[in-house]
């Protein structure tokens, strides 16, 4: 390697690495590229990489993009920043778009479910490539026409929009909870299902229903929030009949919801009614007892979606790809007891002097984080 000579204050160039490498521009490009492998040994490589240093040379993103019509910048598109399953697949896709020198524009479907414009004044000319979420299809219509790669996450396989597929394997996740319920002696269920429209929960919906053939189920719709869960629950477990002894939901937020329902009732859990979640998120843990739930490698899922753009990006086709998931049992589910038909009265909203009841968050704040009565 020869001896750097004084650059006089300027900026290093690719020609100034190359000279202090001892080799030619051509091949500074290749290993900073990143496209270097099985063209450049690997002791010259280190050499062009340790000229990089040593000068402080940084590649002139903007220059390269320009010529290579690329902005090396893809779009996350999903339903909501609040959720923090969502959160996780931000930051999988970001790590995995790091690595290769691209960044991750995050972008929010307006109100969590409504179309979204465009957030730049041309997306084909600011983005290289689009990841969505099934949940937030209706955002994706402002990149309609525009010919960018569009990878969808937890989606239909057999939409033909989209280059690529990365989905969750959400039917065993579902599968595993109702297997899981049944063993503990079930038979009276009460679906609490999303009420947002999606494929994801189309799919926990339609297994749900095979897998508990035979048996009493009755499902409710609540949107995602622990607030209208809390009260779609309690209209549903108050109800006139025999009452439900297990409540499955498609996602932590609901079942938080239940759990404050069931509180409101006098009905212990899992005593009284076993309660599931999905996803499991931090909120799985807050609850007193923890929630059983699915567990979603959301960062996997992100890592997994962005290497798809990438790859589509670099002219092939990615195979659809399905991510494993696993059930992880806690205290919220329990064996079937003997129960009584009709529901307890209310319990009054101020506080008992009897112990206070379970399925509540330790230190005696409500499952959506606000201190009880």
């Amino acid at each position: 390697m020869q001896t750097p000579e004084p650059l006089g204050g300027t900026r290093p160039t690719s020609r100034d690495v190359a000279r202090t490498a001892g080799v030619s521009q051509a091949t500074v490009s290749l290993v900073l590229g990143d496209k270097w492998r099985g063209r450049v040994s690997e002791r010259t490589a280190e050499a062009v990489r340790g000229a990089a240093r040593e000068l402080g040379y940084r590649p002139n993103l903007a220059a390269r993009n320009l010529r290579l019509g690329r902005t090396r910048t893809a779009m996350l598109v999903v339903p909501a920043l609040t959720n923090e399953f969502f959160a996780h697949v931000y930051t999988g896709a970001a790590a995995a778009a790091a690595r290769h020198g691209f960044g991750v524009v995050l972008y929010p479907s307006p109100d969590g479910l409504g179309p979204a414009r465009d957030p730049f004044a041309s997306a084909q000319a600011a983005l290289d490539g689009v990841i969505a979420s099934s949940m937030a299809t209706g955002a994706l219509e402002a990149f309609r026409g525009t010919d960018l790669p569009l990878v969808m996450l937890d989606s239909d396989p057999a939409d033909p929009g989209a280059a690529a597929h990365v989905n969750l394997d959400v039917a065993d996740g579902m599968r595993r909870v109702t297997d899981h319920l049944l063993g503990l002696g079930h038979r009276r269920f009460l679906h609490l299902a999303s009420a947002a429209p999606s494929w994801t929960f189309d799919v926990r919906a339609a297994t749900l229903a095979h897998a508990l053939r035979g048996t009493e189920v009755r499902t409710v719709r609540s949107p995602l929030n622990v607030a209208d869960a809390w009260e779609v629950a309690g209209r549903a477990l108050a109800a006139p009949g025999p009452r439900p002894t297990a409540v499955v939901c498609d996602d932590d937020i609901l079942a938080a919801g239940v759990c404050k329902a069931a509180r409101r009732l006098g009905l212990r859990v899992p005593e009284d009614l076993s309660v599931t979640g999905f996803d499991d998120m931090a909120l799985a843990t807050v609850v007193d007892p923890e929630l059983t739930t699915v567990r979603l490698p959301a960062e996997e899922f992100g890592r997994r979606g962005m290497e798809a753009l990438l790859a589509v990006l670099a002219g092939e086709r990615p195979r659809p790809d399905t991510l494993p998931v696993s059930l992880v049992p806690r205290g919220s589910s329990g064996p079937l007891r003997a129960v009584p038909t009709t529901p307890r009265e209310p319990r009054p909203r101020a506080r008992p002097s009897s112990p206070p009841p379970r399925c509540r968050p330790p230190g005696g704040a409500t499952a959506d984080g606000r201190r009880s009565a």
